[in-house]
């Protein structure tokens, strides 16, 4: 009889072990992979770093070469989120607050089956079909709203500018921002919920006192997602945008993202470009690196904010 309980613990306290001991290794192999990825990509990106600048695309270096490629990357990404978060968010309020329990289900069944498309599926249909139907709405910003920089003309015949590059990344990143808001939303303590009601206040208050509180550091986790799949995209950028000069103006062909630019150019690279590539890859691991701390350092900042305490 008392054997049983010093058998059972002695089980537990090996699993325990096992356990410790395969997280630890779990979480080491994932340090090792990223040091390992980083080496490689500072190696084979020195060469293109010390290269004479007449050696590089563009004649100018390096930097010259990757700094148009840099906002473009970032304009596209911001496009994405500024047009998807609000919808998203929205989307993933109405299914978790307001919608009835079958239509909320449908919803969230066909948002999650959004997130499966592959991106190359939505740069067909932003390259065949959005850039076309889109293209006589650019005509109209280039008359009416050509004094402002970002819609100055000759507007895009075809379409395909970083504007629709932007318009077709919200769409992909609009399913992750709704899936990870809405499952927070729903994660709101209802004690929280029904003393907010009790007090009088109606529903749009409500989930303005006490969901967005504590949904606040989940959604800004939701954001940074998007935002990185928005970073890294390749095939559906590649496939609707041209390529060109650096332009303010949204509207104008011209051009590029980081990613897109890899993948259009790796195929055919020899010699020192294939390491201005990799040059090009190892600053969108930079960029993505900083974007995820600094969105850490946002989310701790607010955890305790957060009304999960």
């Amino acid at each position: 009889m008392t054997n049983t309980p010093l058998t059972t613990q002695g089980a537990g306290r090996t699993g325990d072990k096992v356990f410790s001991g395969a997280a630890l290794a779990a979480g080491c192999l994932i340090l090792a992979v990223l040091f390992g990825v980083a080496l490689f990509l500072v190696v084979q990106a020195l060469p293109a770093l010390v290269a004479p600048p007449d050696k590089i695309q563009g004649g100018h270096g390096f930097f010259a070469y990757i700094g148009p490629i840099v906002v473009g990357t970032l304009i596209a990404a911001v496009i994405a989120l500024v047009i998807a978060t609000p919808i998203a968010i929205g989307v993933a309020l109405f299914i978790s607050h307001f919608a009835p329990r079958r239509l909320a289900s449908g919803l969230g069944y066909v948002v999650d089956l959004l997130a499966a498309i592959p991106s190359v599926v939505y740069g067909a249909w932003g390259a065949a079909f959005l850039a076309k139907e889109i293209a006589p709405a650019y005509e109209w910003m280039a008359s009416n709203l050509g004094w402002l920089p970002i819609f100055q003309g000759p507007a895009s015949a075809t379409g395909k500018t970083i504007l629709t590059a932007g318009i077709v990344l919200s769409v992909m990143v609009l399913p992750i921002i709704t899936s990870i808001s809405r499952e927070i939303f729903l994660q709101t303590p209802k004690l929280h919920e029904e003393a907010a009601l009790a007090l009088g206040a109606t529903r749009w208050e409500m989930i303005r006192m006490a969901v967005f509180p504590f949904a606040r550091p989940g959604v800004i986790s939701a954001v940074m997602l998007g935002l990185g799949r928005a970073l890294g995209e390749t095939m559906a950028v590649a496939l609707v945008l041209s390529s060109g000069a650096l332009t303010a103006s949204l509207i104008q062909s011209g051009n590029q993202t980081i990613a897109a630019e890899i993948a259009l150019n790796f195929p055919e690279a020899s010699g020192l470009k294939v390491n201005t590539l990799i040059a090009a890859g190892l600053v969108l691991f930079v960029i993505t690196l900083g974007v995820n701390m600094v969105a850490r350092w946002i989310i701790t900042k607010h955890k305790e904010f957060s009304g999960a305490n």
